[in-house]
């Protein structure tokens, strides 16, 4: 890309990488470093003419979900978080939950297609049930009142 002088990274992330909820540290962790790598490469090599995007989806229907609930359950189901791991894991999973809400796993394929097909493309797109308001409300809400959303989000 350096060579020819034009090219396109997708980074793809979460809108996990925007913000923290309870039990899934291990997985903001790396979200959140998908993004600053991204945004330190997109300045590293833009002289050469690449673009760096990071696509940020929101709840997708894949079966992450699912994996990512009953790890939490292994890990923390018999211990002092467990009355707290299975209200969040049936919040999750109710009808109306983020879990049942997913936008399908093409609208980010699509995004990542027009992404790479832009001629400029944006540096960051939101994609997906839930993502814009979620990154919209971390952008104005307080650390504390995110907290209280999240909270509520997981049964709590």
């Amino acid at each position: 890309m350096r060579e020819r002088q034009t090219g396109t990274i997708v980074n793809v992330t979460s809108i996990g990488g925007k913000f923290a909820g309870p039990f899934g540290g291990w997985y903001h962790a790396t979200k959140f470093a998908v993004e600053g790598l991204s945004d330190s490469l997109r300045q590293e090599v833009a002289e050469f003419g690449v673009r760096v995007v990071i696509v940020e989806p929101g709840a997708i229907k894949t079966e992450w979900g699912d994996i990512a609930l009953d790890s939490a359950q292994a890990a923390s189901g018999q211990g002092p978080y467990g009355d707290r791991v299975r209200r969040m894991s049936a919040a999750m999973r109710q009808d109306g939950g983020t879990m049942t809400r997913g936008s399908e796993p093409d609208l980010v394929a699509s995004v990542i297609m027009n992404a790479i097909q832009a001629p400029r493309p944006r540096t960051r797109y939101v994609v997906g049930h839930l993502a814009r308001p979620a990154v919209v409300a971390r952008w104005l809400l307080s650390d504390r009142m995110m907290d209280r959303m999240s909270a509520r989000m997981m049964g709590d």
